[in-house]
C-alpha cells in the first residue's frame, strides 16, 4: 500500500502546472476578445494568440502527461475542464460579438454536450472506462482550428483593402469547419451516452439492448 503511495505522481508536476495555466488564461482571453466589443484588431489578435497557445499547450500537457506517467487525479478533472472553459469562452464570446440569435443556439447545443459529457465522465471516472475515441478527437481539431479564425479579425473594414476578400475566405473556412465540429460534435455526444448507456447495464449484469457506440470525448 505504501509504495502504491509512493509511485504515485505529485499533484505537482509540468502537465498540470500547463493546464492550471491554460484555466487562468481563460478571462484573459475573454478580456482580449471581447475589448471595445470585439472589434479592436490588436486585441483580436492577442486573444487568437492566447487561444492558439492554450490549445497547443493542451496537447502538450497531455503528451508529456503519458510519455512520462504523471497522469493524476488532479489532471484528469482540471484537464477537461480546461479545454472546455477556453473553447466554450471562444464560443461565447463569438457569439456576443455577432450577436446573432443561430450562433447563441449552436452556442447552447454545444456547450450542453461539452459539459454533461465531461461531468459525466468524472462522475464515473472510477466506475466506467470511457476513452475518447477517433471521432471524439476529429472533433476537437475541426473545433480548436476553425475557432482560431473566427477570434481573428478577418471581417473587420479596418483590414487593408488588399487583405479583405482573403480574409473574407479565411472567415467562410472557418465557418466551415466549425459547422463540422458542431456536427461531429452532436454525432459524438450521442455515441458517448450510448457507450456509457450499455458500459453500466453491463456492470450491472443486464443484457444491454439497442445499438452502442464508440465513447467519445
Amino acid at each position: 500500500m505504501n509504495d502504491d503511495v509512493a509511485a504515485r505522481p505529485s499533484n505537482l508536476n509540468l502537465p498540470n502546472v500547463l493546464t492550471s495555466l491554460r484555466i487562468a488564461l481563460v478571462p484573459f482571453f475573454a478580456i482580449a476578445l471581447l475589448m471595445d466589443g470585439g472589434t479592436s484588431i490588436g486585441w483580436r489578435l492577442t486573444a487568437f494568440a492566447i487561444f492558439v497557445g492554450a490549445m497547443v499547450t493542451d496537447k502538450i500537457d497531455g503528451d508529456i502527461a503519458r510519455k512520462r506517467g504523471l497522469i493524476t487525479d488532479f489532471g484528469k478533472i482540471a484537464d477537461p475542464i480546461a479545454d472546455k472553459a477556453m473553447t466554450g469562452m471562444a464560443f461565447i464570446g463569438l457569439a456576443i460579438i455577432y450577436d446573432n440569435p443561430w450562433w447563441w443556439a449552436v452556442t447552447i447545443i454545444v456547450e450542453l454536450r461539452e459539459w454533461s459529457v465531461t461531468l459525466l465522465r468524472l462522475s464515473v471516472l472510477k466506475k466506467v472506462v470511457i476513452a475518447a475515441d477517433q471521432l471524439g478527437k476529429v472533433k476537437t481539431t475541426f473545433q480548436a482550428v476553425g475557432l482560431s479564425g473566427l477570434v481573428l479579425p478577418l471581417m473587420d473594414s479596418d483590414l487593408p483593402e488588399w487583405m479583405q476578400v482573403p480574409a473574407e475566405i479565411l472567415w467562410w473556412i472557418a465557418m466551415a469547419l466549425v459547422a463540422v465540429a458542431v456536427a461531429l460534435t452532436i454525432i459524438s455526444g450521442v455515441q458517448f451516452f450510448l457507450g456509457v448507456w450499455r458500459q453500466r447495464h453491463l456492470l450491472r449484469g443486464a443484457p444491454a439492448e439497442g445499438p452502442a457506440g464508440p465513447q467519445s470525448g
